[in-house]
């Protein structure tokens, strides 16, 4: 009974990893690979694309307002441009005059046309792992190829003709010439019919920005402005295409919780607005996001919008506040904050118990659950103490794969009273092997008086028959925890190991089938079958100590679960190739301290461990059958 059982379940253990592999690995490898191919075909030859500009002269609200309604009509919704090929980033902040932003982490500039943030790169994360490679770039101006930016101001109620400031206006600066921590910019704009526009901009020495927008009336008659804030991106971006993982426009929307929208899900929603205070939106890739932080006791009129301008989908997060009227000889005043740049937990903040020194903006700003621009996911109880346990030895030891290697022998410690239960029941079980082979000479053609006997030795030993299945199980969510933590965190990003190891969330880059680097052959860009064919040094090591913990059990007697047994070490190795390094060298590491554990437990309670006598005999030469 217990062998079938073991049976089934290594046939369907095997077969949701192979399955999830394809899924979550597979296919969305081939659709990444696919992208970055009509990338770089653009990259070297771009062609005419409609590159539209977004205009804030209009408020973002969807729905048109009620005759005799003072709310604005329209939001900073998308306007039609001319369509024009794009131009070099480097040509279109050439294009315009622009204070310069420079920080510990962010180059960039803001355009005093318009006033738009729209130049920022991240000075400290580079494309590769090569520090000589270029910076991330996050926004670019509008007429390049992917136009991505911030942008506030105020815009006016429906039915009036006030002149207001529009991506075409051009401010003038004052005061400080460069952006930096310790010294703000501000610009101002005068149009010309009684009201002044001012803007003061400041950055910490991260990624926030904090924008103070103050507009004073010297005119004949008072005027109602509403504040807004928006992030636009101009075309479809590239994803990572992973089911796990949420790139798109997200958002902590007060009582509405979070929400998260796809490209292609608000493609078909269009637009979707919410009523709500306390909240935050914006947009969100694998690493870097944008986000717009208002005050959290401001009344927001939130939107996600998606609109199709000649040829090109634009993608905006955008909120709405309540009017202010400025009287004559009045001021207004709102303010507004950007986070732009890479989501590190320290700095996005971390809410989980034992956590307060990972408070980051989001406890810093008495911000609404900021921490989930990191996508932790459903299981996140699970994940981020994984991520905390080895932020604590990377901060001791400064590696990351040192980190997974002492984590792994924590989990291993935690575990141990269930494991030692575990691996006593399957040491007993062994030491009954020749009484469960006696029962099968006993009764040959009768399995239910096997099974019955069979039962009454395992009650009289106190044996549990499913106690082997217990480690399998308990490394499940400790494999996916560490998983999602390679996968998502910007701090395993191009974290390197020891070696040839130079970023634990990538593939281990050697390669069997090219003789690690001895042939110039990338096997990996054969059609088809290229993407099975990436077998690096790692797991084969970790298909050897699979190997090893197999060969500590005895021969199953049943020759399909022996089948089954005896290839699983070569199928796990190939599965487990193309996921991250630092993933496979846990296993590998787990595995040997598996056949440890189980080898001291077995010595122990007096079971001979025979993994060197099953090794032997896997090479030992058969011999012949006799000839009749």
């Amino acid at each position: 009974m217990s062998d079938n059982r073991n049976t089934i379940l290594a046939v369907i253990l095997s077969g949701l990893v192979l399955i999830g592999w394809q899924f979550f690995f597979n296919i969305p490898q081939m659709e990444k690979q696919r992208a970055t191919e009509q990338a770089q075909k653009q990259l070297q030859s771009p062609a005419p694309t409609a590159t539209p500009n977004a205009s804030p002269g209009a408020t973002p609200g969807s729905t048109p307002p009620q005759p005799g309604s003072t709310t604005p009509s329209t939001g900073p919704a998308i306007t039609n441009a001319t369509a024009q090929p794009p131009v070099s980033r480097e040509a279109a902040i050439a294009a315009a005059s622009r204070i310069k932003i420079e920080t510990p982490q962010l180059n960039g500039s803001i355009s005093l046309r318009g006033a738009r943030l729209d130049d920022l790169e991240l000075n400290k994360f580079r494309v590769t792992v090569d520090q000589k490679s270029p910076p991330i770039v996050l926004f670019s101006p509008s007429g390049t190829a992917e136009p991505y930016y911030a942008e506030f101001g105020w815009v006016a109620a429906a039915g009036t003709s006030v002149k207001m400031p529009d991506q075409n206006t051009q401010w003038q600066q004052e005061g400080n010439s460069a952006l930096t921590p310790s010294s703000p910019v501000t610009i101002k704009y005068d149009n010309g019919e009684g009201l002044t526009f001012r803007r003061t901009i400041a950055v910490d020495d991260k990624f926030l920005f904090t924008i103070k927008d103050d507009v004073s009336n010297v005119g004949a008659a008072p005027v109602t402005l509403y504040p807004f804030a928006l992030i636009s991106r101009h075309g479809t971006p590239h994803v990572s295409g992973y089911y796990i993982l949420h790139e798109g426009l997200v958002g902590y929307l007060g009582d509405q919780g979070l929400q998260e929208y796809g490209y292609k899900k608000i493609d078909d929603a269009k637009a979707v607005s919410f009523k709500v205070t306390n909240g935050w939106l914006g947009m969100t890739d694998k690493y870097w996001a944008a986000a717009l932080l208002p005050d959290t006791t401001a009344q927001l009129q939130a939107r996600f919008s998606s609109n199709l301008v000649g040829a090109v989908r634009t993608y905006q997060t955008d909120y709405l506040q309540d009017p202010q009227t400025i009287a004559i000889g009045g001021t207004g005043t709102a303010n507004a904050r950007l986070f732009a740049g890479a989501k590190e937990a320290r700095v996005v903040g971390i809410n989980f118990p034992f956590a307060a020194n990972l408070g980051g903006y989001n406890t810093q700003l008495g911000l609404n659950h900021f921490d989930l621009l990191i996508d932790w996911g459903w299981f996140h109880f699970i994940t981020k103490p994984m991520f905390l346990a080895l932020d604590f030895f990377f901060l001791l030891f400064g590696n990351f794969g040192v980190a997974i290697l002492l984590v792994t022998v924590l989990v291993k410690f935690i575990f141990f009273p269930l494991a030692n239960k575990s691996y006593a029941s399957m040491a007993k079980m062994k030491a009954v092997q020749p009484q469960l082979a006696a029962l099968k000479e006993r009764y040959p053609d009768d399995r239910m008086k096997q099974q019955q006997e069979m039962m009454e030795i395992y009650k009289k030993e106190k044996i549990n028959p499913v106690a082997g299945c217990l480690p399998v199980l308990l490394q499940i969510p400790v494999f996916f925890s560490l998983y999602k933590v390679l996968f998502v965190t910007i701090e395993m990003r191009h974290a390197p190991f020891f070696g040839w190891i130079k970023d634990l969330s990538a593939p281990d880059p050697t390669n069997l089938f090219n003789l690690f680097g001895l042939i110039p052959v990338d096997p990996t860009q054969i059609p088809v079958l290229g993407h099975y064919l990436a077998l690096g040094i790692w797991p084969i090591i970790m298909g050897i100590t699979m190997w090893f913990q197999m060969k500590l059990n005895p021969t199953p007697p049943d020759p399909t679960q022996k089948l089954i047994f005896d290839w699983m070490p070569l199928i796990f190795t190939f599965m487990l190739a193309g996921f991250p390094a630092g993933l496979v060298i846990y296993w590998a590491w787990n595995n040997l301290l598996s056949v440890l554990q189980q080898g001291f437990i077995m010595r122990r309670n007096g079971v001979k461990v025979e993994l060197f006598d099953n090794v032997k005999s896997t090479f030992a030469k058969k011999p012949a059958e006799k000839k009749t």
